[in-house]
């Protein structure tokens, strides 16, 4: 199936898909937004049951709509997150299509053209908007095939109850680990392990202090001016209420990283051992960028380089939402509204001299 050419496709429907869209139709482009997914809210209707945003409902909002407050939660659980950006979706009639998975996008003359598992889309302008949930990164660590428990990722843990009375070994020492070692201290026989000694953030620093912070960086690297290191020199982990909790109970205690995995558990390198029913990999992400493979653009890391969001190698596309390498802090909810305005005026630029 093919249909009529447009001025945009945007490929991915979750929050950065959703900012764009906003500011494509303030620029009044003509645009359709495609999602794999079956129904509104990208990634935050696929984590752990326990998550809770970084920040008050206020300062998590995308651009347009102030997200409302949760009753009785000072920060908004996923399932609120969810609601919220099914609304926005609607209270803007965004032109998504779902479920639409792209499987390419290719050069096609003076066009981009989007394949995809329900037809065929030509644009003149494309905005990679599909985030990194969809990619998780597990580290190559010998003995895995060995291991006889349960090993899964970030993106396949639900609940404490699925765990509960067993030994389970979390690995990862950002936000995800940590979070989800604090779900899980007081029902399992817990063993947390880190590359290095956790940092945490101060109490009374959350999402609003980071954006702050990482915009603060960005501004001083485009300025020439020295890098301070932005949230990294703070610490990794920010101590929203469960986390601060368990870490003041003195029940997230770490080991350093393991060497090897065994037939029962884990092993460091002078011999310790700790027993495991399940470990699991709080070990974080990649950009899912596979559907941009044809346009062979990828530079180290697996970065696609870029000039703000549009890419070096090929100016009809952009990319939103990946980290701060495409804006920054533009994979949350606050930080991705100014690149997407960004990106919407360029585009918008951009075609306007194409039609001269």
């Amino acid at each position: 199936m093919s249909v009529p050419d447009t001025q945009v496709v945007v490929v991915g429907g979750g929050q950065a898909g959703l900012a764009a869209g906003y500011y494509l139709r303030r620029q009044g482009l003509d645009f359709v937004m495609l999602d794999a997914g079956s129904a509104p809210g990208g990634a935050w209707q696929h984590t752990w049951d326990s998550l809770h945003l970084f920040s008050p409902a206020a300062y998590s909002s995308l651009p347009g709509r102030l997200m409302p407050p949760q009753e009785g939660e000072e920060y908004p659980d996923a399932g609120h997150v969810v609601s919220y950006l099914r609304d926005y979706e609607k209270r803007y009639e965004l032109p998504v299509q779902r479920p639409v998975r792209v499987t390419g996008v290719h050069r096609d003359g003076e066009l981009l053209r989007v394949e995809t598992d329900s037809g065929t889309w030509r644009a003149q302008v494309v905005i990679s908007a599909t985030g990194t949930w969809w990619r998780p990164f597990l580290p190559a660590v010998p003995g895995q095939a060995a291991f006889g428990g349960r090993q899964l990722h970030t993106v396949e843990y639900r609940s404490p109850r699925d765990f509960a009375g067993q030994r389970v070994t979390v690995v990862g020492g950002g936000n995800s680990g940590a979070q989800i070692a604090a779900d899980l201290a007081y029902d399992t026989d817990l063993t947390w392990v880190t590359q290095r000694p956790p940092r945490f953030l101060a109490d009374d620093v959350d999402g609003r202090v980071l954006f702050d912070v990482a915009t603060a960086r960005r501004r001083a690297l485009d300025e020439g001016r020295t890098d301070a290191g932005g949230v990294a020199s703070l610490g990794d982990i920010v101590a929203v209420p469960p986390v601060r909790e368990a870490r003041d109970r003195g029940l997230l205690k770490t080991s350093p990283m393991f060497s090897r995995l065994h037939t029962g558990g884990v092993e460091w390198a002078d011999g310790t051992r700790a027993e495991a029913d399940a470990v699991i990999w709080c070990t974080g992400f990649r950009p899912a960028l596979s559907h941009l493979a044809p346009l062979g653009l990828r530079g180290p890391r697996g970065h696609i380089p870029t000039a703000g969001t549009r890419a070096v190698g090929e100016p009809r596309l952009h990319l939103l939402g990946y980290g701060d390498w495409t804006g920054p802090a533009s994979a949350t909810l606050i930080g991705v509204g100014r690149p997407a305005r960004d990106a919407a005026r360029e585009i918008s630029a951009f075609l306007a001299a194409e039609a001269t």
